[in-house]
């Protein structure tokens, strides 16, 4: 058995040193092997991790119809254009019927699909919720290990409290989009409040006054109470002028773009603010605040997952289902059994 498990840790480092070569199916076989998870992801992630931190990461959320697909594509284009490689994760849901998903977001994005320097990963969220798949961070952090330098994560079509793209990216792209029939929906707390910059796609059309007047007032209501201090960082402070708050006037200002993506109409100077949101964070210290919140929730969410998978180990065939049946019986409450479940691990 150890021979065997030396033979598959071999076989692992040759396939990890070919992606770092450059070969694209190797990069896709790392990108499964962290997806399936297991002690063959540990050692991938193991063998790359101090090669990431390079990559500059962009999430491209919001409401589905909004046109996430094609204005990754436009982003991918434009960043290639300007001599940057590009990694796109594309996440689409799962069904909660069948298991299966459709991965169309790679479907719209084939046009990208014969250009050496795009890497397109499309992935299902195998029912995680918050917009992302359970891998995603590890799957960005392959992307970035083998070079690429610039990461472009689209989330699924996601309401007001899906908001895990902030774990993973540097800079949030709300996309919002006119003819939605809920121009109210730019005032709503959730997924609104985590964007670095908005994006009004599909311009072209009728509404788009109506919508960008609705975010920008929405940002102005925001302003006289709000500090942008980073993702899921609006702070409160109690101030009547900026100097009594310690707000910098130096802070970033959350910016609306119009963009027609189809066309390519707006690209180039979305990019050029999310450009220049990555120097804010750099400049500010912010960019260092956001990845040691990254890496805080990922070790949080490992560290959950290692305690819930020790304690099934430990129970016999058949217990938790008879937890489970007491509970609904209200023989047993649920934070009795969670503090005695704890209790045994505690005490192995």
């Amino acid at each position: 058995m150890s021979e065997l498990r030396d033979h598959d840790s071999v076989v692992t480092a040759q396939l990890v040193a070919k992606a770092l070569s450059g070969s694209r199916r190797a990069i896709a076989q790392v990108v499964s092997l962290v997806e399936n998870g297991g002690g063959a992801a540990r050692e991938v992630m193991c063998s790359l991790y101090p090669r990431t931190g390079r990559a500059q990461v962009i999430g491209i959320t919001g409401s589905p119809g909004t046109g996430k697909s094609t204005l990754v594509s436009a982003l991918a284009k434009a960043y290639r254009g300007r001599g940057f490689t590009v990694g796109v994760v594309a996440v689409d849901p799962t069904s909660p019927f069948s298991g299966g998903a459709i991965l169309g977001d790679r479907i719209r994005m084939r046009d990208l699909s014969g250009d050496p320097g795009v890497f397109i990963r499309s992935m299902a969220t195998r029912g995680a919720l918050g917009g992302l798949a359970a891998t995603t961070s590890d799957v960005v952090r392959v992307l970035d290990a083998v070079g690429y330098q610039v990461i472009l994560i689209e989330t699924v079509g996601v309401g007001q409290a899906e908001v895990d793209v902030v774990r993973v990216a540097h800079t949030v792209l709300v996309v919002e989009a006119p003819g939605l029939g809920d121009d109210i929906q730019t005032l709503k707390a959730g997924i609104m409040e985590i964007a670095d910059v908005f994006v009004v796609n599909k311009a072209d059309l009728p509404g788009t006054d109506a919508v960008v007047s609705a975010l920008r007032a929405a940002i102005s209501l925001g302003r006289g109470a709000l500090t942008y201090s980073g993702h899921h960082q609006l702070e409160m402070p109690a101030r009547s002028n900026p100097a009594a708050s310690g707000a910098s006037d130096d802070s970033w200002q959350v910016p609306v773009h119009e963009v027609a993506a189809l066309d390519h109409v707006g690209i180039d100077a979305l990019v050029e603010t999310i450009g220049a949101h990555a120097a804010y964070l750099h400049r500010s210290g912010l960019w260092q605040q956001r990845e040691k919140e990254r890496i805080e929730s990922d070790l949080t969410g490992r560290l959950k997952q290692l305690v819930i998978q020790c304690l099934m180990a430990q129970l016999k065939a058949g217990e938790w289902e008879t937890i489970l049946e007491s509970i609904a019986a209200r023989e047993l409450d649920p934070q009795t059994a969670a503090a005695r479940l704890m209790g045994r691990l505690t005490n192995a």
